[in-house]
């Protein structure tokens, strides 16, 4: 058993906040070392070790036969009525630490599944990346501001020109003249011009966001 412990050991360094269960001896009358479950239809083999990496969870409870009693299928195997399709990354979880996903794969589904074989480590885990997911996906989108100028014929083409920091033209509307210097009239326009605000979904900018508008 000495060489198998030092393997674990070292296929479990990379793995996060796991507890390193391996050098507490297998409680007495234990069955064999290789565990069937059998997961709505579904067989998968694994051994009693992976299922107790993470020890409050139903999986390492039911392997060692505490106060649970399981029914099991004819070959033995622990009948779970539980979605198959979510089981396996789970077991890849326990097996090395990591949250392996296939891109059309719900983490709802996940931590569904998680929260019912009390996984403690998959489900902040999983929370964590759906966290981040809505922080991406709740980026409010962007508000337009506008602003009113005013200005004479000849002031306008140096306006526009050095008009910065994101403000569009948008529109020129001509109000006739107002003004006579000398025999001159000076037309006036108001000149309209737009920018686009970002928020950020932490709140963090000024103008209130998105969500408290409607």
């Amino acid at each position: 058993g000495v060489r198998m412990r030092m393997e674990c050991r070292e296929e479990m360094e990379g793995a996060v906040g796991l507890r390193c269960a391996w050098d507490i001896p297998p409680p007495a009358g234990t069955q064999a070392k290789w565990v069937r479950l059998n997961v709505g239809g579904t067989v998968f083999l694994t051994t009693r070790q992976t299922l107790c990496r993470e020890q409050k969870s139903f999986l390492c409870r039911l392997c060692q036969g505490e106060e649970l009693q399981s029914d099991r299928d004819e070959t033995g195997a622990y009948l779970i009525d539980r979605d198959p399709t979510y089981f396996g990354p789970i077991l890849n979880f326990l097996r090395h630490g990591k949250l392996v996903l296939d891109k059309d794969m719900a983490e709802e589904g996940i931590l569904e599944e998680a929260e019912f074989y009390n996984i403690g480590p998959l489900i902040r885990i999983i929370k964590d990346r759906m966290e981040e997911k809505d922080y991406t996906v709740t980026q409010v989108p962007p508000k337009h501001v506008y602003r009113v100028l005013q200005c004479q014929e000849e002031e306008l083409t140096q306006m526009v020109s050095t008009m910065s920091d994101g403000w569009r033209f948008e529109q020129l509307v001509n109000i006739g003249s107002s003004y006579n210097y000398g025999n001159e009239d000076q037309t006036e326009f108001l000149c309209v011009v737009s920018k686009e605000l970002y928020n950020s979904p932490s709140g963090l900018s000024s103008e209130p966001s998105h969500k408290a508008k409607v």
